[in-house]
């Protein structure tokens, strides 16, 4: 589940982000691959996605995807050599870009 506060605009950015389409359910999220968990969209919980990259060329492609769907980089105070990068939704919900080979 996913705090956000416009289900609309939260599923027009996630649902490109990942790859998910809408359900009949226009609160919930479905990936292409019926492998993957499916994204529900609420805006009384609050939680952190963490989405995951091969390596760092991986994660800076994906960062810059993300962007341009509309995330926005978040002023954050890293640690020496952090593996993750975080983002914004248009929402304004933080998510990191995790560099998994780091």
């Amino acid at each position: 589940m996913l705090n956000v506060s416009n289900t609309s605009r939260a599923a027009a950015f996630w649902s490109q982000a990942l790859s998910y389409q809408p359900d009949i359910n226009p609160d919930f999220l479905v990936p292409t691959d019926s492998r993957a968990p499916h994204l529900h969209l609420d805006s009384e919980d609050r939680t952190h996605i963490d989405l995951w990259a091969v390596d760092e060329a991986d994660q800076l492609a994906e960062t810059q995807r993300l962007l341009r769907l509309g995330a926005t980089r978040v002023d954050w105070n890293y640690p020496k050599n952090a593996d993750f990068i975080v983002l914004a939704d248009p929402d304004g919900t933080l998510f990191c870009v995790i560099n998994t080979s780091a």
